[in-house]
């Protein structure tokens, strides 16, 4: 499935900020080389992630969910003089792709990359984080949420992506499978949270974006 009709998607892109040479490499590769490209950020979802981190100056970032490393690359664009990232994801096939592209982008002094089980990683990271973005196994969304929430330091922005599932989240609830039912939860909780104000973007897949007060 398309998130976008092409045309529509050229057109936006066209009028988007363009990716690095790096990126675009990265992008190529990860097409040619690696299961499911699908999962890639993406040219528009990687300037937005890009912006955003911009906006943001973030100091600290989490991403979890790190695939062949583009939008931890995209998300290092806006980090704050002496920030850093720390990014992890379970397959460790992908680690030495991941690791020469940002030795290409010149990050690896600013993007730690980790391998192994999130739930397991993060609570022995000693951070309080700005940004965190949510990439990984959806089952899991609402685990990592409430396992960083008490790291989020005032104004801190959590991001997750892949919140429409390609359109299955507006399903009957009783129907849908395990994935989509923890992406809905995954929602409302967010959306129902005090500490929180959220805005769902109905970009590529569908990015929650939600600061903490």
């Amino acid at each position: 499935m398309e998130f976008l009709d092409k045309r529509l998607d050229d057109y936006v892109c066209n009028f988007s900020a363009d990716e690095s040479d790096v990126l675009k490499e990265l992008n190529r590769e990860t097409h040619a080389k690696v299961l499911q490209p699908r999962m890639l950020s993406g040219h528009l979802q990687g300037r937005v992630l890009s912006m955003l981190s911009h906006m943001i100056k973030p100091k600290r970032i989490l991403e979890i969910g790190t695939y062949t490393g583009y939008s931890a690359i995209c998300l290092a664009e806006g980090l704050a003089e002496g920030g850093k990232i720390h990014t992890i994801d379970i397959n460790e096939e992908l680690q030495k792709m991941i690791e020469a592209y940002l030795d290409k982008a010149s990050l690896s002094d600013k993007i730690q990359l980790h391998i192994g089980n999130a739930l397991e990683i993060v609570p022995g990271l000693d951070e309080d984080w700005d940004l965190v973005f949510i990439d990984a196994d959806k089952e899991n969304y609402m685990n990592y949420y409430k396992m960083i929430a008490p790291k989020l330091k005032s104004g801190a922005y959590v991001i997750a992506d892949n919140v429409l599932w390609s359109g299955k989240v507006i399903e009957d609830y009783n129907s849908l499978d395990e994935e989509t039912k923890a992406l809905v939860d995954y929602s409302k909780m967010v959306h129902e949270d005090p500490n929180m104000e959220n805005v769902l973007f109905p970009i590529r897949d569908g990015l929650m974006i939600a600061r903490k007060l």
